[in-house]
């Protein structure tokens, strides 16, 4: 299939760069024009992606290379580009798994053919900035960057700038604006797994507001439509996802459990569920009629004493997947399975422990290959995935081996015929057979319960 759709990747020389604050500012302005925008996050985070949600009030999505090939990141784009898509990149545009840019916002981009604005911080510098453009620029070939927005500079620097940089690479580099140096009640805070989450923030719509009213007259949005409507029409084949037959799949999602790919529920939406929310911390069971459950990641560490506290919640997911409900527990929902957080009683489900180690624990992109079989599949299965925790448990399974791309491996999950549990983060759409494994779980369970 073919399809024009308008789009723009904002990357960054680093983490810290601004590339949030440009981004949501952008969206804002284009908000703000009647545009129907919508955003795609590079990687597997999943907090940028809040952010943008709250500023456009629909749906973004994630594009990750190491889960997804070049086929299905054009897909995904397609289907959710809206009219406009703005992407955000994740650490400095070449950051991934190897010496050639792989599993990065360039590989993103090379796939997607978006056109990429550069941010570039300008604190402390000014002509060095063009130095670090033209490396960027020329580091690999065809790199894709076709514009360059400033951060942290004044009117009079980035006058300057503007005018050096249009002298030394001419039509070659669009130069979009700047972000100016914001006052304190505009940034955005960060804790131990990224930026503090959208409603966790005072006044938030107030910030992005102010922040968009700074940036009015700073970024040049008609230049950065020009470069969207640059962009070649994008080819691709459309995966085939078989309708299922309807099952209602029962979701965590409250502040504890806020990590979860849009493009997962989706998937599975497609295939014919219902996806019910529910909240453990507000104390609320299970919903009657589930035939499955999805206890994804997030906060639960920050909220442990009210999850033990909501002893009716703790007690209707333990039931639900004693009694066999097929259940996906990632990371914070494999923690909430556990017997103890950080003291405070969970579930008991699983026999562990989960404590704060203080720093990053097995970080990054990894695969995994099921020694057992069960719920995503026979023994063998391999599936993408990754990890980004603080938190370690006494006991993490040993029913799948976890690779490393540098050759590192440890065992690690549960994985029954109705629970597949551990602290891997997993990508369904890229994993098609695992999803219709889930799903056909579901739908013997609610055989079984009629």
């Amino acid at each position: 299939m073919t399809r024009t759709l308008p789009r723009v990747l904002f990357a960054g020389t680093s983490s810290g760069c601004g590339k949030t604050t440009a981004v949501t500012a952008v969206l804002t302005l284009l908000k703000r024009r009647g545009i129907g925008v919508t955003a795609a996050k590079c990687g597997p985070d999943y907090i940028d992606p809040m952010f943008h949600e709250a500023v456009l009030g629909v749906p973004s999505f994630n594009l990750d290379p190491f889960f997804c090939g070049g086929n299905l990141l054009r897909s995904l784009t397609a289907e959710n580009g809206g009219s406009l898509c703005v992407a955000e990149g994740v650490m400095g545009y070449y950051d991934g798994t190897g010496a050639a840019g792989e599993n990065s916002t360039f590989a993103v981009a090379r796939e997607t053919g978006c056109p990429v604005v550069l941010v570039i911080n300008g604190r402390g510098a000014s002509l060095s900035l063009l130095a670090i453009l033209e490396g960027f620029l020329r580091f690999l070939p065809d790199s894709g960057i076709r514009g360059v927005l400033f951060t942290g500079v004044t009117a009079m620097t980035y006058a300057l700038l503007k005018k050096w940089t249009e002298a030394r690479f001419g039509g070659e580099i669009a130069v979009v604006g700047y972000i100016p140096r914001l006052p304190e009640d505009c940034l955005l805070t960060s804790r131990h797994l990224g930026l503090v989450t959208p409603g966790e923030v005072a006044d938030l719509a107030e910030k992005l507001d102010k922040t968009a009213d700074l940036c009015r007259d700073t970024v040049d949005i008609d230049a950065l439509l020009a470069l969207a409507e640059s962009a070649h029409p994008l080819e691709y084949d459309p995966p085939e996802i078989p309708r299922m037959g309807s099952v209602r799949i029962a979701m965590a999602r409250d502040d504890a459990f806020c990590f979860y790919y849009r493009d997962t529920l989706r998937l599975l939406e497609k295939m014919g569920a219902e996806i019910v929310p529910f909240s453990p911390l507000a104390d609320e069971a299970v919903p009657d009629g589930a035939d499955g459950l999805l206890l994804f990641g997030g906060y639960p560490e920050l909220h442990a004493e009210t999850l033990e506290r909501n002893e009716r919640a703790r007690e209707s997911v333990r039931r639900a997947v004693s009694s066999g409900m097929p259940t996906i527990a990632e990371c914070g929902g494999f923690q909430y399975l556990g017997t103890s957080l950080e003291g405070h009683r969970m579930c008991a489900v699983l026999p562990h422990d989960s404590e704060n180690t203080g720093h990053l624990v097995r970080f990054g992109y990894c695969t995994l290959k099921a020694q057992t079989p069960g719920l995503l599949g026979p023994a063998g299965t391999t599936l993408p995935a990754h990890e980004f925790h603080y938190y370690d448990s006494t006991e993490n399974g040993a029913d799948f081996r976890a690779s490393k791309q540098s050759g590192r491996s440890w065992t690690c999950g549960v994985h029954t015929e109705s629970l597949y549990a551990g602290y891997p983060h997993l990508f369904l759409p890229a994993s098609l057979s695992a999803a219709e494994a889930f799903y056909q779980k579901c739908l013997a369970y609610q055989g079984e319960k009629r």
